[in-house]
């Protein structure tokens, strides 16, 4: 009979520590759904999920890193320069203050590539760093978040009319991201099918590809898989490469989303994509974490944010209470560890 007791309070505890972010947050949901029942419409889910989109495709790239025991601090300033790359490519040309005059709209894979291209740039570099100069992925993302936002207010700032934001963007490209089906007087939005495609498609790499099934073992174990003949080198620059793609497709969409980039676009996206990956489960401990739980975890931080907005609480309250989940996530993900120990 004690032997059963104290097999039931183990159980407990183990459910309390494995589930006690999601309780919280749950019980913070209810107290908001209470305070103010239109909370609950199809409408603000809808908004909620179409915000959620962008930082839902950050989240996959960085949630990589994460399971390779890393991290990266540079997302939302790479976001920021791939952004503004993108605006100042599909600008209208009826827009007289135009970065580029071009003559008519360019084709949408263009200024996509462009975003790729840049955001791929700044991965690659914390990809050598990580994988060849065996830097830590704290030290060399900080680093290049300092050299991403240096060059974001260079380009913005070398316009003929000076530092103004990136904006009035032609329609072919408003459409195709701020464009929805309508499904029976129901409107679906792009960005939603958007962020599905690239669940799916990293759902895959994760679980049935070679690259998948390498990222996690080097996050277990990095000598264990070195010596079962794991190109670790290689497999961190391939999770990078793809953290790169995911980050530029992420900043074109971004740009269409808010409809003007600055010097401040991306600020905090890191913490959003970061926390959004720990709350879903992903261990900075490394080798642990679900697709499905990263985007969860985005769709509950995003949530509570949008809660917040509708009941008019204060932004810097929220920031604050924004930290204190963050500190709360990684607080159960450290005793997780500590308790497999």
């Amino acid at each position: 009979m004690e032997k059963t007791t104290k097999w039931d309070s183990m159980k407990i505890s183990e459910f309390l520590l494995n589930y006690a972010l999601y309780i919280i947050l749950g019980l913070m949901l209810i107290v908001i759904i209470c305070v103010n029942p239109k909370f609950l419409s199809v409408s603000n889910f809808t908004k909620i999920l179409t915000q959620a989109s962008t930082r839902i495709i950050l989240a996959l790239g960085v949630a990589g890193m994460i399971v390779l025991a890393g991290t990266d601090l540079s997302v939302g300033r790479i976001v920021g320069c791939s952004a503004a790359v993108t605006a100042s490519l599909v600008q209208a040309t009826t827009y007289g203050s135009r970065m580029y005059q071009f003559e008519k709209d360019l084709p949408l894979i263009v200024p996509l590539l462009a975003s790729i291209a840049v955001a791929m740039i700044f991965c690659v570099i914390n990809g050598f760093g990580v994988a060849k100069l065996h830097l830590h992925a704290f030290i060399i993302s900080l680093g290049t978040q300092l050299i991403a936002f240096g060059c974001t207010c260079i380009y913005i700032n070398s316009q003929g009319g000076g530092a103004q934001a990136l904006s009035t963007f032609n329609a072919k490209f408003n459409n195709f991201v701020t464009g929805a089906f309508n499904i029976g007087g129901f409107k679906l939005p792009y960005l939603i099918i958007y962020a599905t495609i690239a669940v799916v498609i990293m759902y895959i790499v994760w679980n049935k590809t070679t690259l998948g099934k390498n990222m996690f073992a080097i996050g277990g174990n990095t000598e264990a898989a070195a010596v079962s003949g794991v190109n670790v080198a290689k497999n961190i620059m391939g999770v990078y490469i793809i953290a790169g793609v995911l980050y530029g497709v992420a900043s074109f969409l971004e740009a269409g989303r808010i409809g003007s980039v600055n010097t401040g676009t991306g600020l905090n996206y890191d913490l959003d994509a970061i926390s959004g990956c720990v709350i879903g489960g992903v261990s900075f401990s490394g080798g642990v974490g679900t697709i499905p739980g990263v985007v969860i975890g985005v769709v509950i931080l995003q949530v509570i944010t949008y809660a917040f907005n509708f009941l008019g609480i204060d932004p810097y309250l929220q920031y604050i209470i924004r930290g204190f989940i963050i500190i709360l996530a990684v607080s159960i993900d450290v005793r997780k560890y500590i308790a497999k120990k």
